[in-house]
């Protein structure tokens, strides 16, 4: 009966009282909310982390340049200092050898082009008299007024867009006051963590709470070793390409008749391999371009053809597979991490994506596995198994 004299009473499951609080939700949606703050959280510290880091790329972008030459180094010199040598000497050479190298592959390049510009303007000037004579020969009523003309709009637009080229060249002025001003505080750096590293990097440590600081330097050596594995990989990455679009451009010539400057082509685009994006479009740009004049349309869209397929499988091949094992990062994860690199941070954000996620995933992963307490000096060997 649901009601009884002197009153009503309800059915026995309507009497409890009400849920009040997280009482009150599913289990699964307590779950996903607390997930939900804290993704929050993290994706909000990260995007402080990262607007921070563009605001000061001035200062960011030349420091992390001088860790990738240390990591790039610092074996030699301490291969040197282990035989006796002074540590200052040790580090004096490292660098100067680098320099020396970098310029010599320049002066190289430049030598070579200079010689060869003669006979390359000479093949320039019979390739656009046969492209005229093909235009002239198409059946559109083409004349040789109409490509006087087009020359003469071409110069003309130049002449009116004067002004925007000047402002145009005030700004790459100061770019290249910055970039001289980075590469002076890139160089600065260099030698002081090459020279004194450890003791930076323990005042470093010192800073953090004490229980903090054996997880923190165990952790931060394990990326390094990473670290240090990355930047020789991509220098036999580097390498790969240049051999790949430099022996294309061999054989190429060999079937018609000689093309000039194949060793330049493949120092540039040994050099223009470290800069992502930019530098191998580039490089293969001139490549084509030296094919195109050289040797005809024909070898310039093989030439084409050789540099995309070297490049295809740098970036899907080489780049996911080689990369990915040496810093112990999934193909895929590589592709993904580069693409949001360069979606946040340009050219610099694609050079430094890679280095800084497999840094992070180390370190990440030996403060967690706790491998820290055992091994506080890992090798590579630790690091890639």
């Amino acid at each position: 009966m649901l009601f009884r004299r002197g009153g009503s009473a309800a059915p026995e499951g309507l009497r409890a009282p009400l849920p009040l609080g997280d009482d009150a939700l599913p289990r699964g949606v307590r779950i996903a909310g607390a997930w939900s703050w804290r993704v929050l959280v993290i994706a909000g510290a990260a995007a402080i982390a990262i607007w921070l880091v563009m605001q000061f790329s001035l200062i960011v972008i030349p420091l992390l340049v001088a860790a990738l030459l240390t990591a790039l180094l610092l074996p030699l010199v301490e291969g040197l200092a282990r035989r006796g040598w002074p540590r200052g000497l040790a580090v004096a050479l490292a660098i100067v050898g680098l320099i020396v190298l970098v310029s010599a592959l320049g002066w190289l390049v430049v030598s070579q082009m200079r010689e060869e510009y003669p006979e390359l303007q000479e093949r320039a000037v019979g390739f656009w008299a046969e492209a005229q004579a093909w235009i002239l020969s198409l059946p559109f009523g083409i004349t040789q007024q109409d490509l006087a003309d087009f020359g003469t709009n071409i110069l003309g637009t130049l002449r009116d867009d004067i002004s925007s080229i000047l402002s145009s060249a005030l700004t790459v002025g100061s770019s290249v006051g910055h970039f001289v001003a980075g590469a002076l505080l890139a160089l600065f750096s260099l030698i002081f963590t090459l020279a004194d590293g450890s003791r930076i990097w323990g005042w470093i440590v010192g800073l953090l709470p004490r229980a903090a600081r054996r997880p923190t330097d165990g952790a931060a050596k394990a990326g390094w070793v990473t670290l240090g594995n990355f930047v020789r990989v991509q220098v036999l990455v580097a390498g790969i390409d240049a051999v790949g679009i430099g022996l294309g451009a061999f054989i190429l010539g060999l079937f018609y008749g000689g093309m000039p400057l194949v060793l330049p082509i493949a120092i540039l685009v040994f050099l223009g391999s470290f800069i992502p994006i930019i530098g191998a479009v580039t490089t293969g740009a001139i490549a084509a371009l030296i094919a195109l004049v050289a040797l005809g349309p024909i070898p310039g869209i093989i030439m084409i053809g050789i540099v995309l397929l070297v490049q295809q499988i740098e970036g899907h091949v080489l780049q996911p597979l080689i990369m990915g094992t040496a810093v112990k990062i999934h193909p895929l994860a590589v592709v993904v991490v580069v693409a949001a690199g360069s979606t946040i941070g340009g050219i610099a954000g694609a050079l430094f994506a890679v280095p800084t996620v497999a840094f992070l995933n180390v370190f990440v992963k030996t403060i967690a596995s706790g491998s820290w307490r055992t091994n506080p000096n890992p090798s590579i060997e630790d690091i890639v198994r």
